[in-house]
C-alpha cells in the first residue's frame, strides 16, 4: 500500500510512515486488498485529509468505522457518495442541522463539502472488509489516527472537535481543551440520538467558535 496523502499531511505524520507498526499495518492492508473485498477503494483510504488540508483544517468530526456496504463508504465518515442511501446516521445528523440551522434537508449523503471548507472528516479504522463491521480494528489504524488527533491539539489552536458518543469521546484526553473547543454528545445513531444529539447545537456552536476568532464559519448547507 503506497501512501498517497495530500502533501501539508505528510509532512506532519511523516514520522508516523516510518514506524514498526506502520509497517505492520500496510502490509496487513495489502494483503486485505488483495484476498479480499475492502472498503473504501484504495484510492479513497486518505480522502478526509485530500479534501482538507492540514493549514485549512476548522472542524474535526470522528467516526469509527468506514461503512461496509457495497457503494457507502469513500474516506469521509458519515458520508456516502451522491445516489447511495442516507444512512440512518447521517440522517439524524441532518435533523439536528435542520433544528440548529433552520437548513433544508439534503437529498443525498456527500459531506464533501464541509471537507473543502475544512472539515476532517476522520474515521479512527480507515479501511474495513465487506459486511464485517470492525474487521480492520486493532491492526494499526488507531494508533496512526489518534496521532493525527494529538498532532492537530498539538500544532494547531483553534479548532473545533465534535465528539459523537463514546467512542469518539475517548479521543478527548489526545486534545488539549485549553486551546480547542471540544463538543461532546451522543451518538446521532437511532438508537440514541433522542437522548441528546437532537438538540445538541453543535454546528452553531462551532461557527459562533471560529467567528469569534476571526476565522471563517462553515457553509453547513449541502448544496444538491
Amino acid at each position: 500500500m503506497e501512501v498517497v496523502i495530500e502533501d501539508s499531511w505528510r509532512q506532519i505524520l511523516k514520522n508516523e510512515f516510518d514506524k514498526d507498526y506502520f509497517g505492520k499495518l500496510t502490509s496487513f492492508i495489502r494483503e486485505e486488498y488483495k484476498s479480499s473485498i475492502v472498503y473504501p477503494s484504495g484510492k479513497h483510504i486518505f480522502a478526509a485529509f485530500d479534501h482538507c488540508s492540514f493549514s485549512e483544517l476548522k472542524v474535526v468530526i470522528l467516526g469509527q468505522d468506514p461503512y461496509h456496504g457495497a457503494g457507502q463508504a469513500h474516506g469521509l465518515c458519515f458520508s456516502v457518495q451522491k445516489g447511495v442511501k442516507t444512512p440512518p446516521s447521517l440522517v439524524n445528523v441532518y435533523k439536528e442541522l435542520a433544528r440548529d440551522l433552520q437548513m433544508p434537508i439534503p437529498s443525498h449523503g456527500c459531506l464533501t463539502s464541509w471537507a473543502e471548507q475544512g472539515v476532517l472528516l476522520l474515521n479512527a479504522t480507515l479501511t474495513v472488509r465487506a459486511n464485517e463491521a470492525g474487521s480492520h480494528q486493532k491492526k494499526g489504524w488507531e494508533e496512526f489516527t489518534d496521532a493525527v488527533i494529538k498532532s492537530i491539539s498539538d500544532h494547531k489552536e483553534g479548532v473545533v472537535f465534535l465528539l459523537w458518543g463514546n467512542y469518539a469521546q475517548s479521543k478527548a484526553k489526545l486534545i488539549n481543551a485549553n486551546k480547542h473547543l471540544v463538543l461532546k454528545s451522543v451518538h446521532p445513531s437511532p438508537l440514541s440520538a433522542h437522548r441528546g444529539f437532537i438538540g445538541c447545537g453543535h454546528f452553531s456552536q462551532a461557527n459562533n467558535y471560529l467567528t469569534s476568532l476571526g476565522k471563517s464559519s462553515i457553509e453547513w448547507k449541502i448544496n444538491e
